[in-house]
């Protein structure tokens, strides 16, 4: 698994690795991007685009998605705030994230929080 230079995104992957998984053209990994079908992130300094591991299941993109992509840019999120988001603990004590509800089809819970910001 490619998953790009630093350790801020640690848990993406390279668009043309998630290209070649899903069997699908680079640029279609781009076009999905622009259009609100996929998280993506990137470093200030990177042309290239880095998509988190845990918005797939089964190379294909949680249903979930689509919408998360949509608040977050209804709230005025950027790319980066989404990822903390969904990446940052939910609770004091616990180490749950908003990823980890993502994997577990509670989709209304993430959005709802996702709208908060």
């Amino acid at each position: 698994m490619s998953t790009g230079s630093g350790t801020r995104y640690a848990d993406c992957l390279t668009g043309s690795w998630l290209a070649e998984r899903m069997a699908v053209d680079p640029l279609r990994i781009e076009a999905m991007r622009r259009d609100g079908e996929l998280i993506a992130v990137r470093e200030p300094e990177e042309r290239d685009w880095r998509y988190p591991a845990w918005q797939f299941e089964d190379w294909k993109p949680r249903r979930g998605v689509v919408r998360i992509v949509a608040a977050a840019r209804d709230a005025g999120l950027d790319p980066a705030r989404l990822y903390e988001l969904m990446t940052g603990r939910l609770g004091l004590l616990g180490d749950r994230r908003l990823a980890d509800l993502l994997g577990e089809g509670r989709d209304d819970e993430v959005v709802e929080a996702i709208r908060r910001g």
